[in-house]
C-alpha cells in the first residue's frame, strides 16, 4: 500500500513505485474513474487507446484486411478517391 498527502491546494504527489506501474512520467495524465464505489486512477493515455482499439475491435475482419498489405493498400485507396474528389472537374 502506498500513502499521498494532500496539500492545500488539493494536489497530491503519486509515489514512484505507483507512477512505475501506472507508465506514468513528468507531464502525463492521469484519469480518475469510478466504478462500483471505488476511485480507479489510470493512465489517461492508455485507457484511450485502450477504448480505441476496443471501438475498432472486429473492424478489420468486416473490412477483409488480414495482412499490413492489405491495409496499406486500403489506404492508398482512400487517398486516391480523395484526391480525385478535389481535382475532379466539372465537365
Amino acid at each position: 500500500m502506498e500513502l499521498a498527502k494532500i496539500t492545500m491546494r488539493g494536489q497530491i504527489t503519486i509515489p514512484s513505485a505507483i507512477r512505475k506501474k501506472l507508465g506514468v512520467k513528468d507531464g502525463d495524465k492521469v484519469v480518475f474513474i469510478e466504478e462500483n464505489g471505488r476511485i480507479i486512477m489510470g493512465n489517461a493515455a492508455m485507457i484511450a487507446l485502450k477504448t480505441a482499439q476496443n471501438a475498432f475491435a472486429g473492424e478489420a475482419e468486416r473490412l477483409g484486411l488480414k495482412t499490413e498489405q492489405d491495409v496499406v493498400d486500403m489506404v492508398k485507396g482512400v487517398r486516391r478517391e480523395v484526391w480525385e474528389k478535389r481535382h475532379a472537374r466539372d465537365d
